[in-house]
């Protein structure tokens, strides 16, 4: 008579080995964002450190030269007159734009505004018009002698401000980047807003607080974290200004010129004066001065009140 021993149960892998499986199904999942991470993020800054250090010349060739580029730009008028621009573009040009949208976003969602749908559309709408198009747009709008400026001078009979004269051109550029970015940050707000607990305005009711308390007291403090985001996306993209002047450059030369932000000027350098170790120097020094500004605010923002 046989006898049948009884099956063998399945050993489970180690534990070691379970561990290690676990580990590279991970990297399985992260490892294509890394790649295009690495592909297009990180390598074109590297790119840009190594050429920041080189110079390259007719007569020689490219030679190392360490931290002379960065010590001419520090030294550079167009440089400096380029940041100065863009940055009195931020400190007057964001206020105004994050003030409109956030009186906006307040405005929907009171619920008093009648057709608030139709609003916050129409107000997004502008965001959807890419960059370039607005910037023709707008230009076209301000020509004195073919656009609705010149128009407006030939029925009125009058001379107005040419807004794309020297004095007026960067508060124009304000205007279309205003027009643009409204709606965006109209959003993000009104987002911010309607998480808010309902529970916070019963009580603030129930006590007997009018709407400019509540909204004093308790909308702007909620969505301060969307306060904050938002401005440190206008500071870069403050900072980043080049689109619209480099659209205008061909209506105003005279008013826009090759270094009128550091952006353009970084382009200008690189595509027209084929000094693209000095080109990559000054977008350096750009990124650098951005994250730094955009890091302190980020700070300040977010520092709880004692």
């Amino acid at each position: 008579m046989t006898t049948t021993s009884p099956p063998v149960a399945a050993t489970p892998p180690p534990v070691a080995h379970r561990r290690s499986r676990r580990r590279w199904t991970g990297w399985m999942f992260v490892g294509p964002f890394m790649l295009v991470f690495g592909l297009v993020f990180l390598a074109p800054i590297a790119y840009s450190l190594y050429l920041s250090v080189f110079r390259t010349q007719m007569v020689g060739g490219t030679t190392f030269v360490g931290l002379e580029n960065y010590a001419r730009a520090m030294q550079d008028p167009q440089f400096w007159e380029g940041l100065g621009r863009v940055s009195l573009f931020l400190v007057v040009q964001v206020p105004i734009m994050l003030g409109i949208a956030l009186l906006v976003a307040l405005a929907i969602d009171s619920g008093r505004l009648y057709g608030k749908s139709f609003f916050r559309i129409s107000i997004f709408m502008p965001y959807a018009v890419p960059a370039v198009v607005a910037s023709l747009m707008w230009g076209f709008m301000y020509g004195t002698r073919f656009g609705l400026v010149g128009n407006l001078n030939d029925l009125l009979g009058v001379s107005l401000p040419d807004p794309l004269s020297p004095d007026l051109v960067l508060a124009s550029i304000g205007n279309i980047v205003t027009w643009e970015f409204v709606g965006y940050n109209m959003l993000i707000f009104y987002a911010a807003l309607r998480v808010v607990p309902h529970s916070l305005y019963e009580a603030a009711e129930i006590d007997g607080a009018t709407q400019w308390q509540v909204v004093r007291a308790i909308k702007i403090p909620a969505i301060r974290g969307a306060l904050v985001i938002a401005t440190i996306f206008s500071i870069i993209g403050s900072f980043q200004l080049f689109n619209e002047p480099s659209i205008l450059q061909s209506l105003a030369p005279n008013a826009i010129t090759t270094s009128f932000t550091p952006n353009l000027y970084a382009y200008s350098l690189s595509f027209s004066g084929q000094q693209y170790n000095y080109s990559a120097t000054v977008a350096i020094i750009m990124g650098l001065i951005t994250m730094v500004i955009a890091y302190v605010v980020q700070l300040r923002g977010m520092r709880k009140e004692a």
